[in-house]
């Protein structure tokens, strides 16, 4: 059953939105800065596995920037999850550490 507000036509190649209105927004602002952003956490995550914020950090973005790209690279099949977890520096939960394949 497909929802009217939900956009996964376009995901992972393209940012997607599960509601309208702001979320929409959003999804179609990052369309044209997403393959760039994937691409630089590429980059960073060949030379080593990093949890979503460490990789945010060593890019130099904020990590609501690229927690979507993860998403969206794991997807893809681009990242893995390496089974190991490490304390975020903020919140001290456990983050997924990610490789790049």
């Amino acid at each position: 059953m497909n929802h009217p507000e939900l956009d996964f036509a376009r995901y992972p190649s393209a940012p997607g939105y599960k509601r309208g209105g702001t979320s929409n927004a959003a999804a179609d602002s990052m369309r044209d800065k997403a393959p760039n952003l994937q691409q630089k956490v590429l980059d960073v995550l060949f030379h080593q596995d990093l949890t979503a914020d460490e990789c945010a950090a060593e890019i130099g973005r904020s990590r609501l920037s690229i927690r979507p790209r993860l998403a969206e690279l794991a997807r893809l099949g681009k990242i893995v999850d390496t089974g190991e977890t490490r304390a975020n520096v903020e919140s001290g939960k456990q983050a997924t550490v990610w490789r790049a394949v």
